[in-house]
């Protein structure tokens, strides 16, 4: 599948840029393991699916694939903290648009517990939301089955690619390091290679006593590092998970999952994750990687309607 092709580039990608930073990495073999455990799972599944080629199989060899997407995520942590932490440029940045810190003034204004379960709510639902398009398309659209994982695959490794080579580590972590009082004064200092050793962050926002505020905290707490700050995937591949759902023709589904990705949007930097820069470029990168993905797509659909 072109899924499992966009996998395999990327698998290709980052091992140049191993080879090149190799005595820095803190983990290569580890990051050698991981790689060597996907593609040999990609390729049983593969397998398997050829020696028994159905609906079943084919719904297992996606899972498998799209299962890895919780080890790629902090993965890039391990490419990128090689390189000098860019959050000043970014918090200066936050500044200059802003007049403030949104991360810092939409919670103060409105902390309430109903609003902070509604933003949690929005920030968790981020892996049902693609489990909820994929399984349509499955169940409703299956001919672009193959289709809509690429799109939503590929959307994930591309952003993996720019968050190797752009170490911004968010408002939780730079935060910390520097301290809400001064970042309140608006001082951002540049903190160089700090976050190869540190990964402190801020507590969690939100009302403690909220079941959607701690499921949140369970995911925080499985993968989150200091990295992919910007620009904010959870908002480019749910713009994504939109655009394929409008494709699909199905309004209840895209209605449905609008008032998620409008709570998506906000939580990303209510809850401190990202700056609302990183939230607002997801807008816009997920919609020009969506229609980026479609032209590829639609460009070679001869041979992608022989997908095996």
């Amino acid at each position: 599948m072109w899924a499992e092709w966009a996998m395999v580039g990327y698998v290709a990608l980052t091992l140049v840029m191993m080879i090149v930073w190799w005595d820095q990495l803190v983990n290569p073999v580890g990051m050698l393991v991981g790689r060597a455990e996907a593609v040999a799972t990609t390729l049983v599944l593969w397998g398997i699916y050829r020696w028994r080629p159905c609906r079943l199989t084919m719904l297992i060899r996606v899972a498998g694939l799209m299962a890895w997407l919780g080890w790629w995520y902090p993965d890039t942590y391990e490419l990128n903290r090689v390189l000098p932490n860019l959050d000043h440029l970014f918090a200066q940045a936050e500044q200059s648009l802003f007049g403030c810190q949104p991360a810092l003034v939409l919670l103060q204004r409105y902390g309430q517990p109903v609003v902070s379960e509604l933003l949690s709510l929005g920030y968790v639902s981020y892996y049902p939301l693609i489990i909820t398009l994929v399984v349509f398309y499955f169940f409703r659209r299956y001919e672009r089955f193959t289709y809509a994982v690429y799109v939503v695959m590929a959307s994930f490794f591309i952003f993996y690619v720019v968050f190797d080579l752009l170490p911004v580590a968010g408002p939780q972590f730079y935060y910390e390091a520097v301290g809400c009082d001064l970042i309140a004064q608006g001082h951002f200092p540049d903190l160089g290679h700090y976050f190869r050793d540190h990964q402190e962050s801020l507590p969690i926002p939100g009302w403690k006593d909220g079941p959607f505020y701690h499921l949140l905290v369970i995911a925080h707490d499985a993968g989150e590092r200091p990295t992919a700050a910007f620009p904010s995937s959870h908002v480019g591949v749910t713009v994504v998970l939109l655009w394929l759902a409008w494709e699909a023709r199905s309004r209840r589904l895209f209605w449905g999952m609008m008032p998620l990705g409008v709570l998506m949007f906000f939580a990303t930097f209510y809850i401190q994750a990202h700056y609302a820069i990183d939230a607002i470029a997801g807008l816009f990168a997920g919609t020009a990687i969506y229609f980026l993905l479609r032209w590829l797509y639609a460009k070679g659909y001869p041979s992608s309607r022989r997908e095996k």
